[in-house]
């Protein structure tokens, strides 16, 4: 796979795919971090003399124009970040856009509208987002995907516009790659994956792919209760996937086979209602009272997962422990963070939730090895799926 480095872009329009998917609340930013971690490569193209045109998406306008998806916040943020203005196109391929493309100075950088503000972006009739993906190539003269966590798409300005430009994948992405690599093929042992958010479903394709490869698998969150009622305890009210008991039973006694150690809570924060304020204590977690949901691991399984953690040398981390938006559920995902950090292993959290969860906990993001932009790119490299987007860079 070609990089930057390769690419000579002096004076040159280059069209960079970022991915900057940020949250908003009442159209302000809550967590920069996907643009922050996109600078590098803006920064570098533009230092290199190119005239830097960034696409994204943010949400899901479905095809439609939708001002609360608008990325002009995010074009404010990213001049803010730059040191300097960034041109804001008010379309993505119209008469903004190419004057905005046109306008550039060598060094200049220009945002576009919402990609998906277009049905052609994630059309799933090639001739549709091939007749987009033209007009977004028309814009530039050299392509860059820098949007890891939109690679396991089949989008225009992910798949179809890398086919009509000469293309490079830009720092994000390749530091991406090879840190999944290292999770895959070149891991050191002992291997521990933990694995939280709301559904087991999410998670069965690297479940699956990972017990040929992990020494132990630590489960917490939402989907942990599917793990429990398999084993035949009650689980309350907690989220629960019953269409999935027998394939976590047979993941179960596959694990078991392979010597794969599969690490479930003791015990459970549970509570009367989803709620922050809602009557909640720690039960034991074979133990659920039936009329309450657990939202958290206990504190004893806070304990138990950091010293699961503790000798590894490899650490995959995807998902959190509870629902960490709320402060007395948050306890179970700080323990986990705090246990990769103590480790001193080679650490990787796999974006998504996982990430927003380190920096709303307060966590030095530095003090991990890496953290990733792509929560569903990473889990879906990890199944063993060929991802749109990489094999676009490759050809």
């Amino acid at each position: 796979m070609r990089t930057i480095d390769d690419l000579d872009v002096a004076g040159r329009r280059v069209l960079v795919r970022a991915d900057l998917n940020v949250p908003l609340e009442d159209g302000a930013i809550t967590d920069d971090g996907r643009i922050r971690a996109s600078l590098p490569t803006i920064e570098e193209l533009a230092a290199r003399g190119a005239k830097v045109i960034v696409c994204a998406h943010l949400g899901r306008p479905k095809g439609e124009v939708k001002p609360e998806f608008s990325l002009a916040p995010v074009a404010t943020r990213l001049g803010e970040l730059l040191g300097a203005d960034v041109a804001f196109a008010s379309d993505v391929v119209g008469d903004s856009a190419r004057a905005a493309a046109e306008g550039l100075a060598d060094g200049g950088v220009a945002l576009l509208e919402n990609l998906r503000f277009e049905p052609g972006e994630t059309s799933k009739d090639d001739a549709e987002r091939g007749a987009f993906a033209d007009r977004l190539a028309a814009l530039a003269e050299i392509y860059v995907g820098d949007g890891f966590g939109a690679v396991h798409r089949k989008h225009a300005s992910v798949y179809d516009v890398p086919k009509r430009l000469p293309h490079a994948a830009g720092g994000l992405i390749a530091a991406e790659v090879e840190v999944l690599r290292k999770l895959t093929e070149d891991f050191a042992r002992p291997y521990a994956v933990a694995l939280g958010g709301s559904k087991v479903s999410d998670k069965l394709g690297v479940i699956d792919n990972l017990l040929g490869k992990a020494d132990r698998i630590l489960i917490g969150g939402g989907m942990v209760f599917t793990f429990l009622k398999a084993q035949g305890h009650e689980v309350g009210k907690s989220l629960l996937e019953a269409d999935q008991l027998d394939t976590v039973r047979a993941y179960l006694r596959r694990a078991e086979e392979a010597g794969v150690e599969f690490v479930l809570p003791v015990d459970i924060v549970a509570a009367t209602a989803f709620a922050a304020d809602a009557d909640h204590a720690v039960v034991a977690a074979d133990a659920i009272p039936a009329d309450r949901l657990g939202l958290d691991i206990g504190p004893e399984s806070g304990k138990l997962f950091a010293a699961r953690l503790a000798d590894a040398r490899t650490v995959f981390w995807n998902g959190p422990m509870g629902v960490f938006e709320m402060e007395p559920y948050s306890h179970g995902t700080r323990a986990v963070a705090q246990g990769l950090i103590d480790s001193g292993a080679f650490t990787v959290v796999g974006g998504g939730d996982s990430a927003a969860a380190v920096r709303r906990l307060g966590f030095d993001e530095a003090a991990f090895s890496h953290i990733s932009t792509g929560g569903g790119a990473s889990l879906e490299y990890l199944e063993g799926k060929t991802l749109p987007g990489l094999q676009a860079l490759e050809d």
